[in-house]
């Protein structure tokens, strides 16, 4: 199986800065840690939205799934909402 690529020209990843200003990445894997690292730094609940252009990027995204979805709505703002929560319990013995 050929290993897929971590970004795709027709996809972003989107998540809301410290600063209230929306960040946009290229790699998911970057995304979830920023997060990650915001949601543990303030308890609350962070989105990370998938922005797709292009029926190639939702195959790339979502593979025939992914296609059917775009196709179903190809203007729609958010193709994919991930919701990302950590809790910090401090110092475990």
């Amino acid at each position: 199986m050929a290993k897929r690529a971590k970004t795709h020209k027709d996809v972003e990843f989107a998540v809301e800065g410290h600063d209230g200003r929306e960040r946009i990445f290229k790699k998911f894997d970057e995304a979830v840690s920023f997060a990650v690292s915001k949601a543990a730094s303030n308890g609350m609940t962070v989105h990370v939205d998938t922005l797709i252009y292009s029926v190639s990027g939702a195959r790339w995204w979502g593979g025939d799934h992914g296609v059917e979805e775009y196709k179903s709505d190809p203007e729609a703002s958010v193709s994919d909402r991930i919701e990302i929560s950590a809790n910090h319990v401090g110092r475990v013995a």
